[in-house]
């Protein structure tokens, strides 16, 4: 398993543009779950953006510099969000459709399958998104939504459930698989990647992995699986 761990957090290295990405995992002791997820962007209104921690312990993107406003329908959102003891996350508004069905007594899946790809063609940014169950009968949940092979007509929904996870160890999803024009979508199964030893850890080495030109924000929640509580740091390259 280390072996396809260490080929995937290099190959995130040398990636110069894997889009949005989140990971879930466990920590080496298994006590703890971690949520990890950052933002990228190649336009300035794409860059113009910070993560900002709510004092409900929500996290919201907003605008950095709000005099250069441009369209904010893909950009504003809640990336992560709680309820209970689910811990969502997603690169979208779609946290809050997770949130809403959870709320009214639905699961993760009824959520996802009322949405699509994101309507930004020629890319159809794939919508990815994860919950995490502490004391849930799966650990945690991934699901991708794109439009397979680039074709907008061929919606295609992804669901992968890990029961208890791997120690020091995580999957990892992200919106593209490299660059280009259009953005080509994220492929196959969620990748296996290291869950370093704390938040801070992995919030440096996931943040360090990230293209400098192209990386605006980081975030890593931690979870812990025996009493509940959680904790999210966050770092912007716009401060």
């Amino acid at each position: 398993m280390k072996t396809f761990s260490d080929k995937n957090f290099q190959e995130l290295k040398n990636n110069s543009y894997p889009g949005r990405g989140i990971v879930i995992g466990i920590s080496h002791d298994e006590s703890r779950v971690f949520q990890i997820y950052w933002i990228m962007g190649r336009s300035p209104n794409s860059r113009n953006r910070v993560f900002f921690r709510e004092d409900n312990g929500f996290l919201k993107t907003k605008l950095f510099d709000e005099s250069r406003a441009e369209d904010q329908s893909l950009i504003i959102y809640y990336p992560m969000k709680h309820i209970n003891d689910c811990h969502i996350v997603t690169n979208g508004d779609q946290t809050d459709t997770v949130f809403n069905a959870v709320a009214e007594g639905a699961d993760f899946e009824n959520a996802i399958e009322t949405r699509e790809y994101e309507p930004d063609a020629p890319n159809f940014t794939p919508r990815i998104s994860g919950i995490s169950y502490p004391a849930g009968e799966y650990l945690y949940k991934l699901a991708v939504i794109k439009a397979l092979y680039g074709n907008k007509d061929n919606l295609s929904r992804h669901f992968f459930f890990y029961k208890n996870g791997a120690a020091g160890y995580g999957h990892m999803i992200t919106t593209y698989s490299g660059d280009g024009n259009p953005l080509p979508s994220f492929t196959g199964e969620p990748l296996i990647v290291p869950i370093f030893k704390t938040a801070e850890e992995n919030l440096e080495n996931y943040w360090s992995a990230l293209n400098q030109d192209n990386k605006i924000s980081i975030a890593v929640k931690t979870i812990d699986r025996a009493t509940g509580n959680f904790g999210v740091i966050l770092k912007n390259k716009l401060s």
